[in-house]
């Protein structure tokens, strides 16, 4: 039996939240016309992220859905999330968001599902957020790679996990700017979102496997967006650091590649190749059709068609399979 397919990595945005930002995300996040017309969140001056009108309309979105073959997209804020304002507006827009998903799942219970977003920067708002958006039915929590600059393994955000890791809930690490991306000279050519939102996503993850917090949140389902950045290539690297580096060895005696079968990744890379070597480094059992709809670099119906190609046996796990183990559905 043919497997539904399951994007489980498309964005959303409200006017209410686009809103907040532009009153609270200054002097770091500002908005501007860029060429072509468009409004663009600048991070730092520079072009950061460009909110598309498919981002606000869920018509649209199961509409395009329908044309291209998808049965069920679950849905997630976009960076920069709601790391920002303050204490009571980055509640206020982590709340504007995970009611809006939710309101869109009861509308559409057979072809939406969403991830939570929390305050993360505040624990003690976090966890109560965290608490209300499950019992509206969140089926997972999105998470950027890192949090206004902190890594996920900081303490600081300890309770929160310890709180996902009780439910055994998926986790999509999704990449922003990492940190230094002025140093790095990235703001030209858009450097940003070609190279350094995947590498951010690989240095958070690496970071997970070095620091054994894989070993403290055994339940955690943590999806490596984008294929899993770069890990695919690194890896085995990773593993000969491990062997040749003490500091590899200092929070674990577990090899890096021994952590893969924990790990999933989705399916937004843009080559068969690139694909297949994502499949290998999880495994068939790991990895999940994903789109990045409606970004502006998103393609539905390339990564449904690179996924569609894989052999058989893979494919159907890939398609929803996986997606429906690892969620629930």
């Amino acid at each position: 039996m043919t497997s539904p397919v399951i994007d489980v990595h498309t964005h959303v945005l409200t006017e209410a939240w686009f809103d907040l930002l532009k009153a609270h995300g200054a002097p770091r996040y500002t908005v501007a016309e860029v060429r072509g017309g468009m409004r663009a969140i600048h991070l730092d001056g520079a072009p950061f992220m460009t909110p598309v009108p498919p981002m606000f309309d869920y018509d649209l979105r199961l509409a395009t859905m329908d044309r291209h073959g998808v049965d069920i997209g679950v849905v997630s804020l976009t960076c920069p999330n709601v790391f920002w304002g303050g204490p009571e507006v980055s509640l206020k827009a982590a709340r504007i968001m995970n009611d809006d998903m939710a309101a869109a799942r009861t509308a559409h219970p057979s072809r939406l599902a969403w991830f939570a977003t929390l305050p993360w920067q505040y624990a003690d708002l976090a966890l109560p957020e965290l608490e209300r958006a499950c019992k509206a039915g969140a089926s997972g929590v999105m998470v950027l790679a890192n949090v206004d600059g902190k890594s996920l393994t900081d303490p600081a955000f300890e309770r929160i996990w310890a709180a996902i890791d009780a439910r055994a809930l998926p986790v999509l690490v999704h990449p922003t700017a990492p940190p230094g991306v002025g140093q790095m000279d990235m703001t030209r050519f858009q450097l940003t979102a070609s190279i350094g939102f995947t590498f951010d996503t690989t240095l958070a993850v690496a970071r997970m496997i070095y620091d054994g917090f894989l070993d403290r949140h055994r339940k955690l389902k943590i999806i490596a967006a984008h294929g899993g950045g770069a890990l695919p290539y690194l890896i085995a690297r990773m593993d000969q650091c491990f062997h040749n580096i003490p500091a590899c060895r200092e929070k674990t005696d577990v090899q890096p590649t021994d952590y893969l079968s924990r790990i999933f990744a989705d399916a937004v890379v843009f080559s068969p190749g690139a694909l297949d070597l994502c499949v290998k480094t999880f495994g068939a059992d790991n990895v999940m059709y994903g789109s990045d709809y409606p970004h502006t670099i998103g393609d539905m119906p390339g990564c449904l068609a690179r996924v569609n190609a894989l052999s058989d046996g893979v494919r159907e796990k890939v398609r929803g399979r996986n997606a429906q183990r690892i969620f629930g559905f």
